[in-house]
C-alpha cells in the first residue's frame, strides 16, 4: 500500500498530511503536476523476473503509456539482494547516486513498480511530500521538478522505467543537502509496517 507524507520543506517536525488513500494521493500531487496511479498488481511475476518477463507480462500497459506519452525507451531496473558477494557495494552506489536532490531538464521521471519498494521525495510548492511507491504503483515525477529517491540501505525492487529522451536518466544535482534533514527510507518503512 502506498503511502503519502508531506511536511514543510523546513523539516520534518510537522506533518501536513499522511495518507494511504490513492484517491487522496493522487488528488494532493496532481497540483505539482505529479501523476500517481495504480495498475493491476501480476502475483504470477516473481519478485526478482528478468527484463523480458516483466515486459511480457506489462505489454498492454507500457504500450497504452507508451502511445499516450510519446516515450521513446522503455526499460526495467532491478536491485535484490542475493547471492553477489558485491551487492553491498553495488546497493550503496545506486543508493548515494539517487539519494542527492536533482532535477531532469529534457524528461520526465516516470517509474512503474513492479516489485519491492522505494520512496520518491518530492520538493515543490514549499513542502517536500514522500511517496513511499510499492508494486502496483506508477509515479510520474514532471521534468524540472527538484526531487530525490531512496531505496534503503537494502535495496529491493523491481521497476519499469519510461523515457522521452533515448539518454536515459540524466540528473542536474541543486547541492542542495535536503535529503539529510527528513526521514529515510528505512525510517519511514519501519514506521509504516510497524
Amino acid at each position: 500500500m502506498t503511502l503519502l507524507t508531506t511536511w514543510p520543506e523546513s523539516g520534518p517536525g510537522t506533518v501536513v498530511r499522511r495518507t494511504t488513500d490513492p484517491a487522496e494521493i493522487a488528488a494532493a500531487l496532481a497540483p505539482i503536476g505529479v501523476r500517481y496511479e495504480q495498475w493491476p498488481v501480476l502475483d504470477h511475476v516473481a519478485p526478482d523476473a528478468d527484463s523480458d518477463t516483466v515486459f511480457a507480462a506489462y505489454r498492454e500497459d507500457i504500450d497504452k503509456l507508451t502511445e499516450e506519452e510519446a516515450f521513446k525507451m522503455v526499460d526495467v531496473i532491478a536491485l535484490h539482494p542475493g547471492d553477489d558477494p558485491g551487492f553491498p557495494e553495488k546497493a550503496k552506489a545506486a543508493r548515494a547516486k539517487f539519494l542527492q536532490e536533482h532535477t531532469h531538464d529534457d524528461d520526465d521521471e516516470v517509474r512503474f513498480f513492479v516489485a519491492g519498494s522505494g520512496i520518491f521525495y518530492l520538493h515543490a510548492g514549499g513542502q517536500v511530500h514522500a511517496v513511499l511507491c510499492e508494486k502496483g504503483d506508477l509515479l510520474g515525477v514532471p521534468r524540472g521538478t527538484t526531487h530525490w529517491f531512496d531505496m534503503g540501505t537494502s535495496p529491493s525492487f523491481t521497476a519499469i522505467r519510461f523515457f522521452h529522451e533515448e539518454d536515459g536518466w540524466i540528473g542536474n544535482f541543486t547541492g542542495d543537502p535536503i535529503a539529510g534533514r527528513f526521514p529515510d527510507f528505512d525510517t519511514i518503512d519501519a514506521e509504516y509496517r510497524a
